[in-house]
């Protein structure tokens, strides 16, 4: 009898465990896989390549996400973004790129197309990825966290156009948010990228 009981008890956890892992939102998977992952970078991504990329990969850098689109006024901030990237990646800057067609389908290409039309005209060499959603019922769960005023409460709100700039700390936590105008080399941008670059994760 008491056999009996145990092996319900084991099977009655086991399904409790499975439901758990499926059902577990990014923050509480990066706790479960890796508890020193912040939830922002506990999500998984696909590359441009269609390679799969856990975000926790860049915990320790300072990290730029900003959403992209090829035909859009802004869109030669990409050169600006490169340009950022080359003068900062050696000391821990790591910039993401989302591709989005949310604002008046100024990303119409696929996921090929973005990636030729990126280093043809920009030389972009900062790690991009596919096409997402940033707003609306298809929005991404990485930018729900980002933008909603439960996990984000400091810089709170949906994304208003391309090009818009959230800034991650070595530690994972959301510092800053430019809205599109703010050009990626401005003086407010590079006061908090040089700040956070010299925490060293402190």
């Amino acid at each position: 009898m008491q056999r009996l009981i145990f092996a319900a008890l084991v099977l009655t956890c086991g399904f409790g465990a499975l439901w758990l892992c499926q059902n577990a939102t990014p923050s509480a998977r990066g706790a479960a896989g890796a508890r020193s992952t912040p939830p922002v970078l506990a999500f998984t991504m696909q590359s441009l390549d269609g390679k799969t990329v856990h975000l926790s990969r860049y915990l320790g850098k300072v990290v730029m996400i900003v959403n992209t689109a090829s035909k859009c006024g802004f869109t030669p901030q990409y050169a600006g973004l490169e340009a950022l990237y080359k003068k900062y990646h050696s000391r821990g800057l790591v910039i993401l790129g989302f591709p989005a067609n949310d604002f008046a389908h100024q990303e119409p290409g696929t996921d090929k197309q973005i990636s030729i039309f990126c280093t043809r005209n920009y030389g972009v060499t900062f790690p991009m990825f596919s096409k997402i959603h940033v707003k609306g019922p298809r929005q991404c769960p990485l930018y729900h966290f980002l933008t909603s005023s439960k996990t984000d409460p400091k810089f709170p709100g949906p994304v208003g156009w391309n090009f818009e700039k959230f800034i991650i700390s070595r530690t994972g936590k959301i510092v800053a948010r430019f809205r599109s105008p703010i050009k990626p080399q401005s003086a407010q941008i590079l006061r908090v990228i040089t700040r956070q670059l010299a925490e060293r994760g402190k």
